[in-house]
């Protein structure tokens, strides 16, 4: 079964001279998907982007992560396990070579999770090896994807 994904990509760098030179723009638009806020990005600082803007890196390693805690969550459910929270702080690893092309190496997810009491903390880590085979990001990006889940048991 197939599914499209739409999105609206909106250039707002133009300072007046378009891409007259090099230096006459910004590296600077929106993600304006109809219905829903709009997203100020910008390109990464490494290359004189803004750092208080989201870049294609910043999206791309937040939707893997954010994919694997939505499967990961299902599971927990179908597997009786209660996730009370879960917080990730993923690594993406990348190169740039003389060109200045870049790409991701790997990334690492370093989901932090905290379950019931009576949660089986071997199996709630186990969920995590079963997430890769369904998670629609992971299973496209052609860059190992690393997991080091901590966790733990509700302390009160």
């Amino acid at each position: 079964m197939g599914h499209d994904y739409g999105s609206r990509i909106v250039w707002t760098g133009n300072k007046g001279q378009g891409t007259a030179h090099y230096r006459a723009y910004d590296r600077t638009w929106d993600i304006a998907v109809p219905g829903k806020p709009a997203i100020h990005c910008s390109n990464d600082p490494l290359l004189g982007g803004d750092p208080t803007k989201m870049n294609p890196e910043d999206l791309l390693l937040s939707a893997l992560a954010a994919c694997h805690m939505l499967w990961y969550l299902h599971f927990a459910a179908e597997a009786g396990i209660t996730v009370l929270s879960y917080e990730d702080s993923p690594i993406g690893h990348g190169e740039v070579d003389p060109s200045g092309a870049g790409r991701f190496l790997g990334a690492t997810l370093r989901p932090l999770i905290v379950v019931a009491r009576d949660s089986d903390l071997k199996l709630a880590e186990s969920l995590h090896h079963r997430v890769p085979n369904v998670c629609f990001i992971a299973r496209s990006v052609s860059f190992p994807v690393r997991h080091e889940p901590v966790i733990a048991h509700q302390t009160q």
